[in-house]
């Protein structure tokens, strides 16, 4: 490269960063002029379409003063990014606004990640500083009546859209604040949406949703953005409309589709450390509340045990979530989280309780190039000795990736024939037969199942793949 390449190259840069510069330093004294100048006393007799109207006139007025600096476009950008300063969050109003975008992820003042179709982007979003950058922060968690500040640098909190928000601020947060938004759909997803997605298949719903009439306790495992919420949501469509739910999460991200629900979020220490309601007080105080069925969004610690009580003293048909990589992984979690209440309970009565409790286990994923699907839908069918015994009832099997690294594969029935079906039955809920044979749930692509089965273990029953013709394969 030639050395008239660069210095072109390095004053084109200069130029843009100029640019950028004067386009912020502009922006931020169209601010604070338009705040000096304001009538504060007539405020409160204005509503906010009318305060957001005046002032896009003071800002039309003031910009006219910069009218051989900017163009009509640039005037109108600045007009728009000065009333999400006043009004919104900021730079990441915009964001907020695009319904493409799944994620916002702030990493510092400068770099905003953002994901679109199970991808990460960068943006050429940014904040000014890190100042600005924490008071957009406190912004947002302000407005859900939560706080950040040095004495507690850390908050989950619930945007008034169902978003949830994650912030970490320095010191905790070395290179600057952090900030994760989780945005919250429209409308919730239905097992249809689900099913055209291909994230699960209607013989998978069928049998879900039998499960949820019949008061079957579930539980659904799976990482960090696998889809476990959205999956909850879905199913709750099933749940019948004169039965009382009470839900309980640390950010209220359920949006059950009864009209009896009763929801409940738990409470972080007040400034001076004291007055936390923590899950499991909140799941103590739901027993009291004559609910059909429990909804914990979340269990992460000592309250698995409170619910698993909840599921063994007549609450059938609760629902819990939990991260796991897989189904047989989440009872291993499990048997942890109980061990965190606090009582030396010996393991083989943790895992009694579990067997006891639970009878569906439910796998969420996210795969590569952001493919989310249910992967494996598991049974628990009792205790051999002092082990949990499971088997697979509907599997997901991935075959590889497409050109844009997305996983592809297919569902399949195992052939294992549920042992809850006897109790499905009791309620009325009788599945056919041929619901549950060996066979490839999904047309694409075409290929077998597979025939290298995997080797019991822990006690597990794992029937083989072919050969089961209606109702064998019962354990």
């Amino acid at each position: 490269m030639s050395p008239t390449t660069n210095v072109q190259e390095d004053r084109r840069s200069s130029g843009l960063a100029s640019a950028e510069e004067r386009h912020l330093r502009i922006k931020k004294d169209l601010h604070q002029k338009l705040i000096s100048e304001m009538d504060l006393s007539t405020i409160g007799s204005l509503s906010e379409s009318e305060i957001r109207d005046e002032i896009r006139r003071g800002a039309e007025q003031l910009c006219l003063r910069h009218d051989d600096l900017l163009s009509l476009t640039e005037r109108e950008q600045l007009i728009e990014e000065v009333l999400d300063e006043t009004f919104g969050i900021g730079p990441l109003e915009g964001l907020m606004r695009d319904p493409t975008v799944s994620d916002i992820l702030v990493n510092g003042p400068k770099v905003v990640y953002v994901e679109r179709g199970g991808r990460l982007t960068k943006t050429d979003v940014v904040f000014n500083d890190e100042k600005h950058l924490v008071e957009i922060v406190r912004r947002i968690v302000g407005r859900v009546g939560r706080r950040i500040d040095e004495t507690s640098p850390l908050c989950d909190a619930r945007l008034a859209d169902g978003s949830r928000v994650n912030a970490v601020i320095p010191p905790l947060a070395l290179d600057g604040t952090l900030l994760s938004i989780r945005r919250a759909g429209k409308s919730p997803l239905l097992t249809q949406d689900l099913i055209e997605k291909r994230a699960i298949t209607q013989e998978m719903v069928d049998f879900l949703a039998a499960c949820i009439k019949g008061r079957v306790n579930m539980v659904i495992s799976g990482g960090t953005g696998s889809g476990k919420t959205t999956l909850l949501n879905a199913l709750s469509a099933f749940i019948p409309e004169d039965e009382r739910v009470a839900t309980i999460e640390d950010a209220a991200e359920l949006r059950l589709q009864q009209p009896h629900v009763v929801r409940m979020e738990t409470r972080p220490p007040n400034i001076e450390g004291e007055g936390a309601i923590g899950t499991r007080e909140l799941v103590k105080n739901a027993l009291r509340m004559r609910p059909d069925r429990i909804v914990v969004g979340e269990c992460r610690g000592s309250e698995t045990l409170d619910m698993l009580q909840a599921m063994n003293t007549g609450h059938d048909g609760s629902m819990t979530t939990i991260h796991a990589n897989d189904t047989r992984d989440a009872i291993g979690r499990m048997e942890m989280m109980v061990g965190m209440a606090g009582f030396d309970l010996p393991i083989w009565i943790i895992r009694r309780q579990i067997a006891s409790a639970v009878q569906i286990i439910v796998q969420a994923a996210r795969l590569s190039g952001g493919v989310r699907r249910i992967i494996k839908i598991s049974e628990i069918v009792g205790m051999e000795e002092e082990v949990v015994s499971m088997h697979d009832l509907f599997v997901f099997k991935q075959t590889g990736v497409d050109g844009t690294r997305a996983a592809q594969g297919y569902h399949y029935c195992t052939g294992v024939r549920p042992k809850c079906l006897e109790r499905l039955e009791e309620a009325g809920l009788g599945l056919a037969p041929e619901l549950f044979e060996s066979r490839i749930l999904t047309s694409r692509p075409q290929a077998e199942p597979p025939s290298d089965a995997e080797e019991p273990r822990n006690g597990d029953r794992l029937w083989g793949l072919f050969g089961r013709g209606k109702g064998e394969g019962t354990p």
